[in-house]
C-alpha cells in the first residue's frame, strides 16, 4: 500500500515539474502565433531576422532585406523583437567594443 502511495506522489512530482511548464510554452506559442501582425520584427527558430510583410493562414512572409521576402510557418517564429530589445543589445556591443579598444 505503501508503495502504491509513493508511486502516485511520484507521478504528481513529474506532472509539475515536466507537463505542466511544457504546456505553458506551448500556450505562450499559440498566443505568439495570434499576435503576429504586419510589420513586427520577428526571429525564427532558426536565426533569421525579419520584419513580417504579409500575415496568411498557416504562414507569414518574412521580408529580410529590401525586396527579399521569405515565405515561412508562423511556427517558426520563435520571439517577437520589441525596442527595447534592440535598444539592450546595441548598448551591449558597444561596451564590447570599447572593452575591445582598451586591450589595444
Amino acid at each position: 500500500m505503501g508503495s502504491l502511495v509513493f508511486l502516485a506522489l511520484l507521478l504528481g512530482v513529474m506532472y509539475f515539474i515536466l507537463i505542466r511548464p511544457q504546456q505553458r510554452q506551448m500556450k505562450e506559442q499559440q498566443a505568439r502565433i495570434r499576435s503576429l501582425e504586419v510589420g513586427m520584427i520577428v526571429v525564427t527558430s532558426s536565426g533569421i531576422h525579419g520584419a513580417i510583410a504579409e500575415v496568411e493562414d498557416k504562414v507569414i512572409w518574412l521580408e529580410v532585406a529590401p525586396e527579399v521576402e521569405l515565405k515561412i510557418s508562423k511556427g517558426a517564429v520563435a520571439e517577437i523583437v520589441t525596442d527595447d530589445d534592440d535598444d539592450e543589445n546595441d548598448d551591449e556591443g558597444a561596451d564590447d567594443l570599447a572593452a575591445g579598444d582598451a586591450d589595444v
